[in-house]
């Protein structure tokens, strides 16, 4: 969080103004802001990052099958049967990520969008994606609610694809306490956005039948004095992040993060792949030893969006193996700004005792 005295400094105006919702002038401040940090052409702000995905998944009018990964959090399942859409599974890779060579074959003639995840700042193979998406005519999506200021190529990552969610709940690296963001670059895609983010008014009449997820000021107001910090945000989690990997990194039956070399990290997360038979002891019984110490590592995504009882008795963790695996052997622990070397080295012989 920033000081105290600079979130009230940043409020002030609030008062003189009585704009407190309804796209203000912190609002667009924050936006302006973002565009030139994220490197993409058009930023619209949200009252958090599930609504932020509904919108687009509206906005593009996608209808039928989107096929996405089970392996992320219930907000991106939620948003495609929210927006009346149908999730087609598709495994992930050894990054955590979609695997782009198992899609096509998920495609039918109901197909109307591919909705990739980034995860723990790992990016879809967005190039292979869009390719794909090009040459069926269908829309190529991103969930990079973990990928805020990550950038391949040297692109920010949200401008990949049609649209990039973004959010900006107070875990993430970049939040506005609560918050999210889409990015594009179809400028004629944004009043299609304002309007279902607004309950569908399109001037005094009704466009559509649209929700209400507009960002207001004081979220905009945390936005803005967090974005000023940024740097050092991500430059002090990765001091954190380098310290795991010394400690980590090649002890038997641990896998960390495998470096990136095409990709701008922002060290979002730290998750470790568990192998019980080399390591001597489950996920779940790490986890059950690190909170004995005080020490919370999250089973992140546990469990799988296709295991909900929303579906019923029907078995959707078949086709995905690989995410299946995953979601009862990974953990991710703690990692944060400020996260001190002595801490992670706490942590660190908590794990390896």
């Amino acid at each position: 969080m920033p000081t105290y005295e600079e979130y009230c400094e940043e409020i002030k105006s609030i008062w003189d103004s009585a704009w407190l919702t309804n796209m203000g002038p912190i609002h667009n401040r924050l936006k302006a802001g973002l565009r030139d940090y994220l490197k993409v052409e058009n930023v619209e702000l949200f009252v958090n990052g599930h609504l932020a995905l509904y919108v687009a998944l509206k906005a593009l009018n996608l209808t039928g099958e989107i096929i996405t990964t089970p392996f992320t959090f219930a907000s991106t399942t939620n948003a495609i049967v929210q927006a009346g859409c149908v999730p087609v599974f598709c495994d992930v890779k050894d990054d955590y990520t979609i695997d782009e060579t198992k899609i096509e074959r998920l495609i039918t003639e109901k197909t109307s969008a591919i909705l990739g995840v980034h995860v723990y700042g790992n990016i879809c193979a967005v190039d292979a994606i869009q390719k794909i998406a090009d040459k069926r005519g269908i829309k190529a999506i991103y969930d990079a609610a973990h990928a805020f200021g990550v950038e391949y190529k040297g692109r920010g990552i949200t401008s990949y694809g049609d649209v990039s969610m973004l959010s900006f709940h107070a875990t993430k690296v970049f939040h506005s306490i609560e918050g999210g963001a889409l990015c594009f670059n179809d400028s004629t895609l944004a009043a299609e956005i304002g309007r279902w983010r607004n309950f569908g008014l399109d001037g005094e009449g009704l466009a559509c039948f649209g929700t209400n997820a507009k960002m207001n000021e004081f979220q905009a107001a945390m936005g803005v004095c967090n974005l000023r910090h940024i740097d050092g945000e991500i430059a002090s989690r990765r001091e954190a992040f380098a310290r795991y990997d010394e400690r980590l990194s090649g002890v038997a039956g641990l896998r960390t993060l495998p470096p990136t070399d095409a990709i701008k990290q922002n060290y979002a997360y730290y998750p470790i792949l568990v192998d019980p038979e080399r390591f001597g002891a489950t996920r779940d019984e790490l986890c059950a030893k690190l909170g004995e110490a005080g020490i919370f590592a999250r089973k992140y995504f546990y469990p799988l969006v296709s295991e909900n009882k929303a579906f019923g008795d029907v078995d959707l963790t078949a086709s995905t193996p690989k995410a299946l695996a995953f979601s009862r052997n990974v953990a991710c622990l703690p990692l944060f700004a400020g996260l001190e070397r002595q801490t992670v080295d706490r942590i660190c012989d908590a794990i390896l005792k």
